[in-house]
C-alpha cells in the first residue's frame, strides 16, 4: 500500500490535534431470503423507498480519478427543533452490489475524524469493504458539517498551524473566533454534533424503506455507531467497530499517554533486533533528546519539496516533531521509518523529517481546517477535560487539551443527551477490531466495549497500529461476521499472521 493511501486512511481522531432495545439478528438463510429491489446492471437509476438515485461519478481527492456510484438528494433541517427554519443538503451516495439482487440489509460506513468525508475516503476503504459488495449495498453518506454535506471549513494556511503547533493561545483565539465568523454565516454551528447526525441516518433509513443497516464505523465512526445503536437499536443488523471510541470517552483526555505507550512498544521492537539496536540504540531516549534540541532551538531550512521536488522551506520546532511523530505512529510502514529519522535529525539532516512533516500538512490540509470537528469536541467533550499535568513530560506534551480547551471557550455548544457517555448496551452482534500498537485507540478501548456486549468479539491485529480493516485477512472475516451474525465463531487465527514492518536501518530498507 502506497504511503501516502495509508496516510489519508488513519486521519481519524488524531487530526484534532491539528486543530486541534435489541438490533435484529438473523441467520443468513434468513437474510438472503429478504432482498432488496434488484437494479439492472446498466440502470441509470432506480428508487429505494422514496429516494430517487441516479448515476453519478464521485471524484477523488488529489486524483483526476472518478468513482462510479448512484446519487440522490437528501435534505434535512439543519436544527431538528425547528423542522421550518434552515434546510441542509446531505450528500449521499450508494455503491451498487455486485449481485443481481442485493439482500435487503445496507452497510453503511461512518467516517472517522471528526471531520472526515465518507465520499470522499471511500476509495481508501472500497478494497476493503469489497467482499460485502457481493450480496450488499454499501451507502455512503456524508455527516453533516463534513464533504458536500454543507461542510464547515474555514481557510486554514501554515501560519495558522504554526501558530497552533506553538500553543500561541491569543492566535489560537483569534484563529478560532475568524472561523466562528465565516462558519455562522451559513450554518449554526451548535446543530452539528453526533447527536444530530445519528437522527439524519435514520432519516435517510426511513426513506430507504426502512432496511436494517450493517454499520461500519472507524474511528470517530464508531462513536457515531455506538450512539446509532443507543438511539436506534431496532436499525442496526450488524456493528463493526475498527479503532473504537468507547462512549465513557472523554476525546482527547488521554492520547498523550496513549502514544508514549504506543511509541515505547513500537521502539521496543527495534531495540530487540541486534540490527536495528546496533544503529539506533534507544530510539525512544534519541526522540526525547531530539525533542529537547528543537524546543531550545528550532530549526530551519532548504530542502526539496517531496511531491513536487520544487525548492521548500521549512520550520521545525517540538511541537512539529510531536506532530509528526503521533501520526507517523499510526501505521506500521510510517512508524518504521521513525528510528531513522530521529537519528539522521539528531546527526543535523532534518530533510527526512521535514520531508514528511510537509507530506502530513499536505494530507491534513482539509481535514484540519474543518471546524465540525469543534463542534462535535466541544458540545460533547469540552466540559469534561480536565488539566492533566502528569503529561507534561509526553512526547505529546498538555497540548491537546490546553488547545482545545482555549478553542471551545469561544467556539458554541451544542446539546450532550443525557447518557451520551453511558457504555454501550446491546444485543446486536458486534465485531471490534483493534491495532495492537495503536497510539490513539489502543486494545484496551477494545476490551472495555466488549463489556457490555452480549454478542461481542475483540480481535487484535499483530504489530498494528490504527485502522485495521483493510488488513490482511480482515476483510474477509468482516464479511463473513456480515453474512453470519456470529462473531465468536469466526476462525481468525489468521489475524496472529499479521505483523510490525521492521524498522528502516537505511534508506534502503530494514535489515535482512
Amino acid at each position: 500500500m502506497k504511503r501516502q493511501t495509508v496516510l489519508r486512511r488513519v486521519f481519524a481522531i488524531g487530526a484534532i490535534a491539528f486543530f486541534a432495545y435489541t438490533g435484529f439478528k438473523l441467520e443468513s438463510g434468513a437474510n438472503r431470503a429478504q432482498l432488496a429491489a434488484p437494479i439492472a446492471t446498466d440502470a441509470k437509476a432506480f428508487t429505494l423507498g422514496t429516494l430517487h438515485f441516479t448515476a453519478c461519478e464521485l471524484p477523488q481527492e488529489h486524483s483526476g480519478a472518478t468513482t462510479t456510484a448512484f446519487c440522490a438528494p437528501f435534505s434535512v433541517p439543519e436544527n431538528r427543533a425547528d423542522p421550518d427554519g434552515r434546510k441542509i443538503n446531505l450528500r449521499l451516495a450508494l455503491i451498487k452490489s455486485d449481485a443481481p439482487k442485493a439482500n435487503r440489509d445496507i452497510v453503511v460506513y461512518l467516517a472517522g475524524g471528526p471531520g472526515q468525508s465518507a465520499i470522499d475516503t471511500w476509495p481508501q476503504m472500497a478494497a476493503a469493504l469489497a467482499p460485502l459488495r457481493k450480496h450488499r449495498h454499501i451507502l455512503l453518506l456524508d455527516q453533516r458539517g463534513t464533504g458536500g454535506s454543507n461542510a464547515l471549513t474555514c481557510t486554514s494556511d501554515d501560519d495558522d498551524r504554526a501558530d497552533r503547533g506553538r500553543l500561541d493561545m491569543a492566535k489560537i483565539r483569534e484563529h478560532t473566533r475568524d472561523c466562528l465568523l465565516a462558519v455562522e454565516r451559513r450554518a449554526d454551528p451548535r446543530d452539528y454534533t453526533t447527536t444530530a447526525a445519528v437522527e439524519d441516518l435514520e432519516a435517510v433509513r426511513q426513506s430507504l424503506g426502512a432496511p436494517p443497516f450493517d454499520l461500519i464505523g472507524v474511528s470517530y465512526g464508531t462513536r457515531v455507531a455506538q450512539q446509532y445503536v443507543m438511539h436506534h437499536p431496532q436499525g442496526a443488523r450488524s456493528v463493526v467497530l475498527d479503532s473504537v471510541v468507547p462512549n465513557q470517552l472523554v476525546l482527547g483526555e488521554d492520547f498523550a499517554q496513549n502514544l508514549d505507550a504506543a511509541l515505547n512498544a513500537q521502539f521496543s521492537r527495534c531495540t530487540h533486533t541486534p540490527a536495528c539496536a546496533k544503529a539506533f540504540g534507544d530510539p525512544y531516549a534519541s526522540l526525547i533528546k531530539l525533542r529537547d534540541q528543537l524546543r531550545a532551538r528550532p530549526q530551519t531550512w532548504d530542502y526539496r519539496d517531496p511531491v513536487t521536488f520544487a525548492p521548500a522551506h521549512r520550520r521545525l520546532d517540538d511541537a512539529g516533531l510531536a506532530s509528526l511523530v503521533r501520526l507517523f505512529a499510526y501505521t506500521p510502514e510510517t512508524a518504521a521509518l521513525l528510528p531513522l529519522s530521529i537519528s539522521e535529525g539528531l546527526k543535523g539532516d532534518f530533510a527526512p523529517l521535514a520531508g514528511q512533516e510537509k507530506l502530513l500538512a499536505d494530507d491534513l490540509a482539509d481535514l484540519s481546517g474543518n471546524a465540525m470537528q469543534l463542534s462535535v469536541v466541544c458540545s460533547e467533550d469540552a466540559d469534561l477535560l480536565t488539566p492533566r499535568p502528569q503529561d507534561a513530560d509526553t512526547m505529546l506534551g498538555t497540548r491537546l487539551i490546553d488547545l482545545l480547551t482555549a478553542a471551545c471557550e469561544i467556539w458554541p455548544h451544542g446539546t450532550r443527551p443525557a447518557g451520551f457517555h453511558a457504555a454501550l448496551e446491546t444485543k446486536a452482534p458486534v465485531l471490534i477490531l483493534e491495532g495492537e500498537l495503536d497510539p490513539v485507540t489502543p486494545p484496551r478501548y477494545g476490551k472495555q466495549v466488549l463489556e457490555g456486549l452480549s454478542d461481542g468479539r475483540l480481535l487484535v491485529a499483530k504489530g498494528q497500529g490504527h485502522n485495521v480493516i483493510g488488513r490482511g485477512c480482515i476483510p474477509k472475516l468482516v464479511a463473513e461476521f456480515v453474512d453470519k451474525l456470529d462473531p465468536k465463531r469466526l476462525d481468525a487465527k489468521c489475524v496472529d499472521d499479521l505483523g510490525p514492518t521492521p524498522a528502516y536501518i537505511d534508506f534502503n530498507g530494514s535489515s535482512p
